[in-house]
């Protein structure tokens, strides 16, 4: 048995650092001039899909998968907006998203944990519902609890809070958004959760082998229910971070795709679809990257009608390379 190259090893396990690396090159060769603040830039619109993509990472390390962050964000986000408008207490609108997020988390996982419907199907229905609820709700809740927006949920900018809530999503701390720096701080917690914690191994038992876990004690059922407990919740950060970036909440736009997005930066990271087998950390550099795709394009005076469409070719691109990685290193080692 031949020993594996330290060098080979490192490189295959952190190959989306590699692949960041390559996008972010052609972006400084795009773009008409790096700064700091561009660089910075990266992190703060990286912030709401890399949080929501560090639960589809979850998710996806089980074996299954949630269509419906998109929708959820918007339900969320909207909702919140009228209770902050309600209340006009930051704390209490931050409370609301992660409770919210929680039981709609708490739906998609009794109904794919518990009932064992397929994933799939379930979170595309939850997808269509909670879109559905956002849109349908703006125009039946109360004009001035919508901040006045006919179908869009605003944000009272007359509340004492407003300024230091809009600044705390707009600011920055020693020049990097402080949105960037919650996303950086997420992918820490859930990095050590799933390397350094009994629940992290179960995760990545279940996603694996599915039998196996069961057959050794793992209760996969209760398992699955709390990882899109737990994809909810951070859906909740996301959509608190949306209105504290945006101070409104436009049902019908809000979260589009971004379930695509996420599942994307997922694959960019390097988290098997599969289960099992990928790294939380990965999910950031996966974010950014398509962060800086955008970028790009924007940079390279591209029609934006075409943006979806390289992010597609990319991400197969990345599918194929992961696919055909490991026979070639199989295919040189003999």
């Amino acid at each position: 048995m031949t020993k594996k190259n330290p060098v080979a090893k490192a490189l295959s396990q952190y190959s989306f650092i590699l692949v960041f690396i390559a996008i972010f090159a052609v972006y400084a060769l795009t773009s008409s001039g790096l700064t700091w603040n561009g660089v910075m830039n990266i992190f703060r619109h990286s912030a709401v899909i890399g949080i929501i993509g560090v639960g589809m990472g979850m998710v996806c390390l089980t074996g299954e998968i949630d269509l419906s962050v998109g929708s959820m964000l918007a339900l969320i986000s909207g909702f919140a907006v009228v209770i902050y408008n309600i209340t006009g207490s930051i704390i209490v609108t931050l409370l609301f998203c992660l409770v919210f997020g929680a039981v709609l988390g708490l739906l998609n996982g009794v109904l794919v944990g518990y009932i064992r419907m397929p994933a799939f199907i379930v979170t595309l229905a939850t997808m269509l519902i909670f879109r559905s609820f956002a849109q349908y709700f703006c125009q039946k809740i109360p004009k001035d609890l919508c901040g006045g927006g006919s179908s869009v949920y605003r944000m009272i900018n007359s509340k004492a809070s407003y300024q230091s809530f809009y600044g705390f999503g707009n600011g920055k701390l020693a020049t990097v958004p402080i949105v960037g720096i919650v996303l950086i701080v997420v992918v820490i917690v859930f990095t050590y959760v799933t390397t350094s914690t009994k629940f992290g191994k179960k995760v990545y038992a279940i996603g694996s082998n599915e039998k196996g876990a069961s057959m050794n004690g793992i209760n996969v059922n209760l398992m699955k229910m709390v990882v899109f407990i737990i994809t909810g919740c951070l859906v909740g950060v996301s959509a608190f971070l949306w209105i504290a970036m945006n101070a409104s909440s436009d049902p019908a736009t809000t979260g589009k795709s971004n379930e695509m997005y996420a599942i994307a930066s997922v694959v960019l990271g390097g988290i098997s679809m599969s289960g099992g087998k990928g790294k939380v950390l990965g999910i950031l550099f996966g974010a950014m990257s398509y962060t800086v795709i955008d970028k790009i394009i924007v940079a390279l005076k591209m029609d934006s009608l075409i943006n979806d469409a390289i992010k597609g070719i990319i991400l197969l691109l990345v599918i194929l390379i992961q696919l055909a990685g490991p026979k070639l290193r199989e295919k040189f080692s003999h």
